[in-house]
């Protein structure tokens, strides 16, 4: 399941989704406060078909939106 040592990747975020304003850093990358967790899977899912990206929810359960 893990990659190759020698394998580079480089992955875009496009955006994060958060329900956290502490977590509101900055960067290139679209941050988006949600008011409770049904706006942020919504907001995330909306984004990521309008970018034709993909989403990955990190364990803290904030979402990105990736392109790679």
């Amino acid at each position: 399941m893990g990659r190759e040592a020698g394998t580079k990747v480089n992955y875009d975020v496009l955006a994060l989704v958060t329900l956290n304003k502490d977590r509101i850093l900055g960067g290139k990358q679209l941050t988006l406060l949600a008011n409770d967790v049904e706006e942020q899977k919504t907001m995330t899912a909306d984004i990521a078909k309008a970018l034709k990206a993909d989403v990955v929810k990190m364990t803290s359960g904030d979402y990105l939106v990736i392109r790679g």
